[in-house]
């Protein structure tokens, strides 16, 4: 079993359980809280990777780092103890972020900027969210340089570039026609 598969199953499991329990907001906040960590920390996603370490450790570990989180976030964490699965940690936590948000009508608009946006950019990108999608939405703002200016704003499969690299490369095909 392939391990998205194995974190979405993981994931919708998790959700149900935090639902049935009344957590799944506070759930969702460890998750994001998980997957933020494990990315940003090198060390801690070798430790939880590396196969030559026990199980046991790994899950001693977790409970240590992520002490503040909610029970059903800890029982995630024995759940991958006993199935031997903690390399796929991060992918459940985004995947049950997700899962969150289209359950409770959130989409998420991905948008690429050359520098980090202000407020100002913000409120240009929500203006143009607002034509897209009648949806609540959370802005994930990725910096890449090679866009030169502007943004290209993806909200599920509907993308919107207004980068100067697009308008370059539009330029540069209608004066070799």
């Amino acid at each position: 079993m392939s391990g998205t598969r194995a974190a979405i199953r993981y994931a919708k499991a998790i959700l149900e359980i935090a639902q049935s329990k009344g957590v799944a907001e506070a759930v969702n906040i460890d998750m994001k809280t998980i997957a933020s960590t494990v990315k940003g920390n090198q060390e801690l996603k070798s430790f939880i990777e590396n196969p030559t370490l026990k199980v046991d450790q790994k899950e001693s570990a977790l409970l240590e780092v992520f002490a503040n989180t909610n029970g059903v976030t800890k029982s995630l964490f024995h759940l991958l103890f006993e199935n031997k699965r903690f390399e796929i940690l991060e992918a459940i936590a985004l995947e049950y972020n997700g899962l969150f948000d289209i359950m409770n009508g959130v989409e998420v608009a991905k948008v690429t900027t050359a520098i980090p946006m202000d407020a100002a950019l913000e409120a240009k990108v929500l203006a143009k969210i607002a034509t897209l999608s009648d949806k609540k939405i959370t802005i994930e703002n990725n910096v890449d340089p090679s866009i030169i200016g502007g943004f290209i704003l993806t909200i599920g499969d509907k993308q919107y570039n207004a980068s100067v690299a697009n308008r370059l490369q539009v330029l540069k095909r209608e004066l070799s026609n």
